[in-house]
């Protein structure tokens, strides 16, 4: 008799590559592809997803499935079969002309959501989302078998949660939160904005200094521009992308730093683990709080933006905010903005919340597509006190509807609470990271960040990986306390 095992993790090796490639088609479409390739790459990445589809149903998986155990011999095959047995039940669940059809429609819809966003026209975009959003609440139905269809989609992201776990976390963060933004919207201390014009070329020469700080490799990455910012990737291939706006340097500097966190994460995982299950990070809470604790605990803090105030001075000359402490006020000012991916430490998560109830609604049909622009913007205004000026500050911005990551947002605010736990550990085990920061040189916390959460994939569960690195229960505590001591020495609170 063969081993299971071995025959199994063959097939999957395929599999696993063949998804790396339909990546790289998703990163070619959103970086350099043709504009009028649209329609070709829908048709590609639809047929890629029906092999992958094929694949990951296949009857032989069960039958591998039934005998491997026999031949597992640690944790790391066991946590294996348990990845793929979950992926095989899910994909089994959902129907081949489904699977298809969505990755057609939402390949297409990324291109449709870019010229309605660049065109300020929302509805040559609500269409088309109403076609993404009819699919997955379709999709959602038949892997939630009875349940929670919401609960079904948000799976895919953050495994072993649910939307009213996640509900109950954010009604703990909200009070602590808004009482947070009201003192310092009171506050006589107002941080100057950074005036100017900062050309795309020295904007691009700093985010790649930045990347460099941060220790991204190079021989295994690539920067390149977006519409919105990604990272994309596994192994030894894990591209990222940025974006640039001339009055503000800021977003391409840490849209920079939240990307290659993400990729180191994925180029930190054990070599071994390539092409298996555990070769990708364990869930998107756990990978945003790579992302978040690289843009905001390292990036914004005070000893890192001096050196950046030292690095945009030499390629700017002298800045509206001359002044090192200053400009560390400056890079972490609040204010009511917009854009979710620019907005400040304060607002951030209240950002994450709006989203979050938004799409539940969206999935559960309690809010109709074609209502969502004003749904949207009579939050917005109950939220942030600001009306939307223009769609592409609306809820045009992000570009997860049009791409079907329903059930993503939320983990943006789960990767903020994780960070701010894993970044009470880091700063116990490294008491000279400051000064490294000053340095510009992040490097020892990225390798922290290696060794305690990246190399392990997905071998772990994404709470008790958090717990055990950060070495106590996962709380939003640290968070509000991390926000609270920031932002009150700013704003002399």
């Amino acid at each position: 008799m063969s081993d299971a095992f071995d025959d199994l993790m063959a097939f999957q090796r395929t599999t696993e590559a063949l998804a790396s490639v339909a990546g790289r088609l998703d990163w070619d479409r959103e970086t350099v592809m043709p504009t009028g390739a649209a329609e070709q790459r829908s048709e590609e990445i639809a047929a890629l997803e029906a092999v992958l589809h094929e694949r990951r149903t296949d009857p032989r998986i069960g039958e591998w499935l039934e005998r491997a155990p026999d031949f597992a011999e640690d944790d790391e095959d066991d946590r294996m079969l348990e990845l793929i047995a979950r992926q095989h039940s899910r994909a089994c669940r959902v129907p081949l002309r489904l699977a298809t059809e969505i990755a057609r429609v939402t390949s297409l819809a990324q291109g449709i959501w870019a010229d309605a966003r660049g065109a300020e026209r929302p509805q040559d975009f609500l269409p088309t989302l109403s076609e993404v959003v009819t699919l997955k609440r379709e999709q959602g139905a038949a892997l939630a078998d009875g349940g929670d269809v919401y609960d079904a989609l948000l799976e895919d992201y953050e495994p072993d949660t649910s939307a009213g776990e996640i509900a109950r976390i954010f009604d703990a963060l909200r009070p602590r939160l808004v009482a947070l933004r009201e003192a310092v919207l009171g506050s006589d201390a107002t941080p100057p904005r950074l005036e100017g014009r900062f050309p795309q070329e020295g904007q691009m020469r700093i985010a790649r200094a930045c990347a460099t700080a941060f220790g991204y490799d190079w021989n295994h990455g690539r920067l390149d521009l977006a519409v919105h910012p990604f990272s994309m990737g596994e192994w030894q291939d894990v591209r990222v992308t940025t974006r640039v706006v001339e009055s503000d340097p800021f977003n391409c500097i840490y849209s920079t730093i939240h990307e290659v966190g993400h990729a180191s994460y994925e180029l930190g995982i054990d070599p071994d683990y390539a092409f298996t299950p555990l070769g990708h990070g364990v869930s998107m809470g756990v990978h945003e709080s790579q992302s978040r604790i690289f843009e905001n605990q390292l990036g914004r803090s005070r000893a890192f933006t001096g050196w950046l105030h030292r690095r945009m001075t030499d390629a700017f000359g002298t800045l509206s905010v001359a002044d090192p402490d200053a400009f560390h006020a400056t890079v972490n000012r609040v204010t009511p903005g917009y854009i979710r991916t620019d907005a400040d430490e304060v607002h951030y998560n209240l950002h994450i919340m709006m989203r979050f109830d938004l799409e539940r609604d969206l999935i559960a049909g309690r809010l109709d597509v074609e209502d969502l622009p004003d749904a949207w913007n009579a939050r917005f205004l109950k939220d942030f006190g600001v009306a939307v000026d223009r769609p592409s500050n609306g809820m045009l911005q992000d570009v997860h509807w049009s791409v079907g990551l329903f059930g993503y947002f939320p983990t943006y605010a789960l990767g903020n609470i994780y960070a701010a736990c894993l970044d009470e550990a880091m700063r116990a085990a490294l008491p000279d990271l400051d000064t490294q920061l000053a340095a510009g040189d992040a490097r020892g916390a990225a390798e922290w960040l290696r060794e305690a959460v990246q190399r392990h994939g997905g071998l772990h569960r994404p709470v008790p990986l958090i717990e055990a690195a950060a070495g106590r229960a996962v709380s939003p505590e640290p968070l509000l306390d991390y926000l609270e001591g920031k932002f009150g020495e700013i704003y002399d609170l």
